[in-house]
């Protein structure tokens, strides 16, 4: 699965998650399979393993053992699946306790950025894409072509934390009046006035992952899927999540401490905070240097490990 997806962190986060190999688990976040397979590798005979991917590519890594079970869909209705499966299984413990622990690896595969007809880097030129799954029908190229200029700073601003959003915006509307843009090439030629001197790469990667943000509403959907991760997961189990980018590491940091990803504290009568989790690294974990030198994509991975509090 190397040429599909190298995973990041494999062995902190792995390591983190098992605490027992008779246990049920999730890998929220299937991709290549690295992460399920060093999962499977760690269980015992009587282990369970769930994983989720909504991208399609990604159902032909599927790995044959009794114990695994891959669902095609978005890591968003983790809650949803994890009870149906319990009840397929006639697992009444799962259903009634929750799971021992659940993984997600929030970063984009290496085959979804190196796929060019996909359309998430602007290495290739390339349709306007960016879909992790077919079943949208708005792509990347239908954001920059129809949404109003203040939504595309917006966009830009909050998702990407672009310098001069308000600018890149302008320019993208100016450009479009001209002729649409449905490629990555154009989008490109359209931002150039904009592009930093020997930061251009830089620059244009936080404007595709506005963009790619966007198209998949990555921000609801991991707020969702945080909410049912809190609902899934027993007194005890594991949560192990690994961020890229500081929007989604704001969000995981909040739900762990507070329990809702704005960081709003919601206390009770006596002051006591209700937060399901209680972080287990104050800091997040980071790669090794020997790890970013192999795979210079894991340079910004951030792993936070928290524990299921009781109710």
């Amino acid at each position: 699965m190397s040429l599909y997806h190298t995973s990041v962190l494999l062995d902190e986060s792995v390591s983190a998650l098992i605490t027992d190999d008779a246990g049920t688990y999730v890998d929220a976040t299937f991709g290549g399979g690295g992460h399920s397979r060093e999962i499977l590798s760690r269980l015992g005979p009587d282990g369970r393993l769930i994983a989720f991917d909504r991208d399609a590519d990604a159902l032909e890594n599927r790995i044959e053992d009794p114990r695994f079970t891959l669902v095609h869909n978005n890591f968003r209705f983790v809650h949803n699946y994890v009870m149906l499966d319990s009840l397929e299984h006639g697992s009444e413990d799962i259903w009634k306790a929750g799971v021992d622990g659940i993984l997600a690896d929030l970063g984009v595969s290496s085959h979804q950025f190196d796929t060019a007809e996909r359309g998430f880097s602007f290495r290739y030129d390339a349709p306007l894409d960016m879909r992790m799954g077919k079943e949208s029908d708005r792509t990347a190229a239908d954001i920059i072509n129809g949404a109003a200029q203040e939504d595309l700073e917006r966009i830009f601003r909050v998702y990407g934390e672009v310098e001069n959003s308000r600018r890149c915006a302008e320019l993208v509307v100016k450009a479009r009046s001209r002729e649409a843009i449905d490629t990555t090439g154009k989008l490109d030629a359209a931002l150039k006035p904009l592009l930093p001197r020997f930061a251009e790469h830089k620059y244009l990667a936080k404007v595709y992952q506005a963009l790619r943000i966007e198209v998949n509403g990555e921000m609801r959907s991991l707020e969702k899927f945080l909410s049912g991760a809190a609902a899934s997961i027993k007194e005890g189990g594991r949560l192990v999540v690994i961020t890229y980018h500081s929007l989604e590491d704001r969000m995981v940091k909040n739900f762990i401490r507070t329990g809702n990803v704005d960081g709003k504290e919601d206390k009770d009568i006596y002051g006591r905070l209700h937060a399901p989790f209680t972080a287990l690294n104050r800091k997040p974990i980071l790669p090794p240097e020997e790890e970013i030198s192999a795979n210079t994509r894991a340079r910004s991975a951030k792993l936070r490990i928290a524990t299921r509090n009781g109710e």
